[in-house]
């Protein structure tokens, strides 16, 4: 059985601490690598780097999936920095829009989680806000901290006939680690589940060259606990 190469966008850390003797490090959340590898693909990480390697680079995988971790930096959406909180990689968005870039041109397939389906969006022409905390008087915590991880904490409803629909079923609960969130979003995508609230919790292509799917949440913190995390996961090295 051949098994299907997943490219996994890496992040950067400058700073890895004692333990590694504060050793600049690339890497990527187990999450994502233990998932695909327990779905049948065969992870390939992607390093952050020159833009310019984005072609090579989504030539040898099969599909890709973009994770979570800083904010996109709200310039390339036409503002300026509004929150102290936002934690932001300009030469990780300009790797990963090649990379998206690329995938597009060559008919790759994408799962993008929280940060990941952030800048798809933004690199198909929409935005985000980028403090979603006062959108709403519902207490809704889209900032889990501190209760774990794995832990679904608020409730989403899905888009009849979508692919969420098809895995979580009309309603379910699910983890939350953001600020920011899909404000406009961009031609080319359709929202498939929103939160209690009414923030964007799932977003998937309504192109059909173009096979995308994106969720909010962080299924790779909670794949190992919850089934139907794990069912994300299958569905996108088997079926995306």
């Amino acid at each position: 059985m051949t098994r299907g190469i997943i490219g996994i966008a890496a992040n950067e850390m400058a700073d890895a601490g004692a333990a590694l003797y504060h050793l600049p490090i690339s890497y990527t959340p187990q999450g994502y690598v233990k998932a695909v590898q327990k779905a049948g693909g065969l992870p390939f990480l992607l390093p952050v780097g020159s833009p310019d390697l984005a072609k090579e680079y989504v030539s040898k995988i099969d599909k890709l999936i973009l994770a979570g971790g800083q904010n996109v930096s709200p310039s390339l959406y036409g503002e300026k920095v509004l929150i102290k909180e936002a934690g932001i990689s300009d030469e990780r968005d300009r790797f990963e829009l090649a990379l998206i870039e690329e995938a597009l041109k060559q008919q790759k397939p994408i799962f993008a989680v929280c940060r990941g389906l952030q800048l798809v969006n933004v690199a198909l022409g929409g935005s985000l806000h980028q403090d979603i905390r006062h959108l709403s008087d519902k207490k809704i915590a889209h900032m889990q901290v501190p209760v774990a991880r794995q832990i679904p904490t608020h409730r989403i409803q899905t888009k009849e006939r979508s692919i969420l629909r098809k895995i979580y079923g009309k309603e379910t609960t699910v983890n939350s680690f953001h600020f920011q969130a899909v404000k406009k979003l961009a031609e080319r995508l359709q929202v498939t589940a929103l939160s209690e609230d009414g923030i964007v919790e799932g977003v998937e292509s309504n192109d059909p060259a173009f096979a995308f799917l994106g969720v909010q949440w962080h299924p790779d913190f909670a794949y190992d606990h919850l089934e139907q995390e794990m069912a994300v996961f299958r569905y996108v090295v088997k079926n995306l």
